[in-house]
């Protein structure tokens, strides 16, 4: 077999001949040129008259045992009458404007999905830098179409990714499954260049959004699309309920302190026993549970406050279940208790949305869990300097891009 007919299936890469070898400063040298022989348009891929040829240039290609290759190749270019005068088209890459071969580009993609950059750069000799451009060519290569087409329910949310107060905000398509969109900030107008970039007729189709009880997030969807209803996300809502009896708890503890240190043990060690739930109890949280009723009747108060709340958001009835949270709103009111009467006005003010969630079956699961993967990518790469290296990783990693390791199979 011929060095090149061999070197041309080690390469596998259709529609390529090798003409050529050459070894340089340690590195593979290969000379290729497509199989045909009338240049193609890169950009309408149609057969037209050479223009001229350029002077050879390089491509780095996947390495062959840890020695690197490069393909070697002086671009013809055409006169196209719909694009001009055009580089012409190579099998090898998809652009004419990159120095690397489309499978180097795929390997670094399959790999920056998996582990930080720098192991990325060592591990194929490539800059820092360069790794975050093969990965936004990657992403626009597999990614189907305009991911803001077709979108009717989506979540928004923010992450911090460095100190300092710097968020990224990301919106996520409840119906696929993934991120659509993000950008930095987590501002009004940073939720306003979103449906900016939706667009007017793509905006009047969106009929539900989840989200956390941001006042600037409300105040934006509820300009940018009126139409749509706003659903609280459930475990924001229990969250501040929760809160609300922690507060509780505590102002319990240092009351019955400043009286009595061994009246204060009552409620000592009654933190996680008060936010489980029944079911997940433990024999000794739940006799400790059973006694709080005549030790101490406030927090009692309380936690029945926080699992009656819970139990009516289990409810699958929506009319039901307002009337059921007005009347705990009333009791909630009445009860004394200062974070729970704080935590009624909230809810009362935002008592529909509330109510949304058992309407729509919807919440912020799938855009928390998206978001502790993000937080996952963050912490591997022990923080990101930017936002637009971040979100190159947000749209690599969270928007359902399959890749796979560049392989060659030898025909016989």
């Amino acid at each position: 077999m011929r060095v090149t007919t061999l070197l041309k299936k080690l390469l596998g890469i259709k529609h390529l001949l090798v003409t050529g070898i050459e070894i340089e400063d340690g590195a593979l040298i290969i000379d290729v040129r497509p199989s045909w022989r009338k240049p193609r348009c890169s950009c309408c891929k149609k057969r037209r008259g050479q223009y001229d040829r350029l002077k050879p240039r390089r491509w780095r290609h996947l390495d062959f045992g840890g020695v690197r290759v490069h393909l070697r190749y002086g671009l013809r270019r055409v006169n196209c009458p719909y694009h001009g005068v055009v580089a012409e088209m190579v099998p090898w890459c998809d652009s004419t404007t990159t120095r690397f071969t489309t499978n180097f580009e795929e390997a670094v993609g399959f790999l920056a999905q998996r582990c930080d950059k720098t192991s990325v750069q060592e591990m194929f000799s490539i800059a820092w830098v360069t790794v975050g451009q093969l990965v936004q060519r990657v992403i626009q290569r597999h990614r189907p179409g305009d991911p803001l087409d077709g979108l009717t329910a989506i979540g928004i949310d923010e992450l911090s990714y460095r100190k300092g107060h710097k968020y990224v905000t990301t919106v996520t398509d409840h119906i696929s499954g993934r991120i659509v969109w993000a950008r930095e900030g987590k501002n009004a107008d940073t939720l306003k260049s979103f449906f900016g970039d939706l667009g007017e007729e793509r905006c009047s189709a969106i009929e539900v959004v989840t989200m956390d009880m941001s006042e600037a997030y409300i105040k934006t969807v509820k300009e940018m699309v009126p139409q749509a209803q706003i659903v609280f996300d459930r475990f924001h809502v229990q969250k501040l309920v929760n809160e609300a009896l922690d507060e509780t708890r505590r102002e319990e503890w240092r009351k019955l302190r400043e009286l009595d240190e061994e009246e204060a043990k009552t409620v000592k060690g009654l933190r996680w026993p008060l936010l489980k739930n029944p079911w997940n109890l433990t024999p000794w949280q739940s006799n400790r549970l059973s006694s709080l009723q005549q030790d101490n009747r406030r927090l009692y108060r309380a936690y029945l406050l926080k699992e009656t709340f819970a139990h009516i958001l289990d409810r699958h009835q929506p009319n039901v279940a307002k009337a059921k949270l007005e009347d705990w709103l009333n009791w909630a009111s009445r009860s004394r208790l200062p974070g729970f009467v704080r935590v009624a006005r909230t809810i009362r003010k935002h008592l529909d949305n509330i109510v949304a969630y058992i309407r729509w079956g919807l919440t912020n699961g799938i855009v928390e869990g998206l978001n502790n993967k993000v937080r996952v990518i963050t912490r591997r790469a022990y923080g990101f300097h930017s936002a637009p290296a971040l979100i190159s990783m947000i749209m690599l990693c969270c928007t359902n891009i399959e890749l796979h390791p560049p392989r060659v199979i030898l025909a016989k």
